[in-house]
């Protein structure tokens, strides 16, 4: 493939993220690729499916072994918009696929050099070749904002979580800054008529 086929079937594959992004997964987009047409599709779903396999490589890979009637795909080529996992590379390597391309690198479970190459392990029958980096701005890009989403979101609940636990200690529904100030507190305002 070209490098203008690289870059168009990873933005298919980010198009494919989006869709896990849209249901509240990871966003991450895979894409299986013969002859130069998709023929595979995938997103993370493990969490709508109750699924720890249902990452997007897996999806891709079952989606273009069921449309082309063989669990082997020989000559196809997988993009994913984030370095596979070792469970990944596992099924990719027993698919057959013959290249693979990804988008940002994974510094925690990456099995494409960033933690542990499985590609390049001499003891395994099946080496696909591995190109990565492709599209990594846009594809970590995905996924940051994603994350940044979460992290805002998570402080909200918090915040509101916080604010609802005061109100509920207050039977009159109070907040620390709404209560009137005490007679007795020598900063207060003087309520009588003669100051």
């Amino acid at each position: 493939m070209s490098d203008a086929d690289d870059l168009r079937f990873m933005r298919a594959a980010l198009d494919e993220a989006a869709h896990a992004a849209a249901s509240g997964e990871v966003p991450v987009g895979a894409v299986v690729v013969r002859g130069g047409e998709i023929v595979g599709r995938g997103w993370n779903q493990p969490i709508g499916r109750h699924d720890p396999t249902a990452h997007a490589e897996i999806g891709a890979l079952r989606d273009a072994a069921a449309r082309l009637g063989n669990y082997r795909l020989p000559g196809c080529e997988l993009y994913v918009t984030l370095e596979p996992c070792a469970m990944c590379a596992g099924a990719i390597q027993h698919a057959r696929i013959a290249r693979i391309v990804w988008g940002a690198a994974d510094p925690k479970t990456g099995a494409c050099g960033s933690v542990v190459d499985l590609f390049a392990e001499p003891r395994l029958n099946h080496h696909a070749r591995s190109v990565g980096g492709v599209m990594a701005a846009e594809c970590a890009a995905t996924l940051q904002a994603f994350f940044a989403e979460r992290r805002a979101l998570a402080r909200s609940r918090r915040r509101l979580a916080t604010a609802r636990e005061i109100l509920s200690d207050d039977p009159a529904g109070r907040t620390p800054s709404s209560e009137p100030p005490r007679s007795d507190d020598p900063g207060a305002p003087s309520t009588r008529a003669s100051d």
